[in-house]
C-alpha cells in the first residue's frame, strides 16, 4: 500500500514538473522576460543579458527532472536537485505574493496563469511531497537503459523545441495578440467584470492649513476661502475589470496617435514588430521589407528603437510603440502581423514571414 502511494505521488509530482516545463518550453522568451521583471525589482540589471539562457536551461531541467522522478533514475541526486529547484520556486512565488511587486510568477507560463497565492500554495505542497521522497525509497519498474533513453529524449526534445519556437514563434500562442484575435475587443473589459471602486479626494488650503476630504464630506463652512490644490482618485476596492490588452498604441515619429485610424482600415495591411536592433538576420529583414514594399498593401515597422528602425525603413513607414507591448505581441524579434482593421489575420516570425505577404494580382 505504501509503495503504491509512493508511486502515485512520484507520478503526480513528476507529471506536474513535466507539464510546467513543457508549458514554458513553448515560450522560453516569456520566462526570460519574467526573470528580467524580478531582476529589475532587485536591481540586478547586469543579469538581463543572460535571462534567456537561464530560462532555456531551467525549462530543460524541469522536464528532465520530472521524467527522472517518474523513472526513479539517480533517485538521491534528483531528490536533492528537485528540492533545490522547489526552494527557489517557493521563494519566488512567496516574494511575488507577499511583496506585491510582481503580479504573477510565471510558474506555468502564460498558457496556465496562476495567481501568486495559488502558485505559492502549489509550491508549499510540492515542497512537502519532495521532502517525503527522501524517506520513501522508490523501487523503480523502469530498467536503467529505458530510464536513460527517456531522460535523453526529454532533454533533446526540450532543447530542440525551444530553439524552434525562438525562431518560428510558440507552438501554442496563449497571448492576447494571437492569430484570430481582435485587438480592439481585447482592449475592452470582460463581460460581467467589476470596475474599481474609486473615491475622489480633494486637497484644499485654508488659513495656511492643508485639508483633504472626499466629495461626500465637504466641510459645512466651505466657501471661497478654501484654495484648491489638487484632486486624486483613491481606489477603495480593486475590481477585476482589467482587459487582456491595456496599453496598445501606435504613434508616428511626430507623436500622432494613429491606432484608431489603422483599426478602421478595410483593406489588409501589415505591421512588422521589431523591438530593437537585436535582429539575428539583418539580410532576411531587408529582404522582407523589400517584399512588403513590392505589394499594394500598406505596411509599417513598429518599434521601440527608432534609430534601429531607420536603418531598414523610411520615417513614413515607422510607428512607435512601447517595448513591453512589442515583447508581448512578438515573441520573436521581428514578427510580421497581417491585419485587417483590428483583426489579426496572420502572424509569422521573420523566418516564415514571407508566407503572409499577399502577392500583387
Amino acid at each position: 500500500m505504501l509503495q503504491a502511494i509512493n508511486i502515485a505521488l512520484r507520478w503526480l509530482v513528476g507529471l506536474l514538473f513535466i507539464v510546467s516545463g513543457l508549458v514554458k518550453v513553448n515560450d522560453p522568451a516569456g520566462l526570460s522576460y519574467k526573470m528580467q521583471e524580478f531582476f529589475e525589482v532587485w536591481g540586478w540589471h547586469g543579469l538581463h543579458d543572460y535571462t534567456l539562457w537561464l530560462a532555456i536551461v531551467m525549462n530543460i531541467f524541469e522536464v528532465v527532472a520530472g521524467v527522472a522522478l517518474i523513472t526513479g533514475w539517480q533517485q538521491k541526486l534528483f531528490n536533492w536537485l528537485l528540492l533545490l529547484l522547489i526552494l527557489v520556486f517557493t521563494f519566488l512565488t512567496g516574494y511575488a505574493l507577499f511583496s506585491g511587486k510582481i503580479k504573477t510568477c510565471g510558474c506555468f507560463g502564460d498558457c496556465l496563469p496562476l495567481t501568486p497565492a495559488m502558485s505559492f500554495g502549489k509550491d508549499i505542497v510540492l515542497l512537502c511531497l519532495i521532502l517525503l521522497f527522501f524517506k520513501m525509497p522508490y523501487a523503480s519498474r523502469f530498467q536503467t537503459r529505458t530510464s536513460v533513453m527517456l531522460i535523453a529524449l526529454a532533454f533533446v526534445f526540450s532543447a530542440w523545441a525551444q530553439v524552434f519556437v525562438l525562431k518560428h514563434l510558440p507552438f501554442v500562442d496563449c497571448l492576447p495578440y494571437k492569430k484570430g484575435n481582435n485587438i480592439l475587443q481585447q482592449m475592452q473589459r470582460p463581460d460581467g467584470s467589476l470596475p474599481d471602486s474609486i473615491s475622489i479626494v480633494y486637497r484644499y488650503l485654508k488659513n495656511g492649513k492643508e485639508l483633504s476630504f472626499d466629495a461626500e464630506h465637504f466641510p459645512d463652512d466651505f466657501d471661497s476661502t478654501y484654495v484648491f490644490l489638487d484632486r486624486k482618485d483613491v481606489i477603495i476596492r480593486k475590481g477585476d475589470a482589467v482587459p487582456p490588452i491595456t496599453d496598445f498604441s501606435l504613434h508616428t515619429l511626430s507623436n500622432t496617435d494613429t491606432t484608431q485610424k489603422l483599426f478602421q482600415f478595410i483593406q489588409p495591411y501589415y505591421l512588422l514588430f521589431m523591438k530593437d536592433a537585436s535582429v539575428n538576420d539583418a539580410r532576411a529583414l531587408r529582404d522582407l521589407i523589400q517584399a512588403l514594399t513590392g505589394t499594394d498593401q500598406q505596411w509599417w515597422l513598429v518599434t521601440a528603437d527608432v534609430d534601429a528602425a531607420l536603418q531598414y525603413a523610411g520615417p513614413t513607414h515607422i510607428l512607435k510603440a512601447d517595448a513591453t507591448v512589442i515583447k508581448t505581441a512578438a515573441r520573436v524579434n521581428p514578427t510580421l502581423f497581417k491585419m485587417r482593421g483590428a483583426l489579426i489575420e496572420g502572424k509569422r516570425a521573420l523566418a516564415d514571414a514571407k508566407q503572409l505577404i499577399q502577392p500583387n494580382p
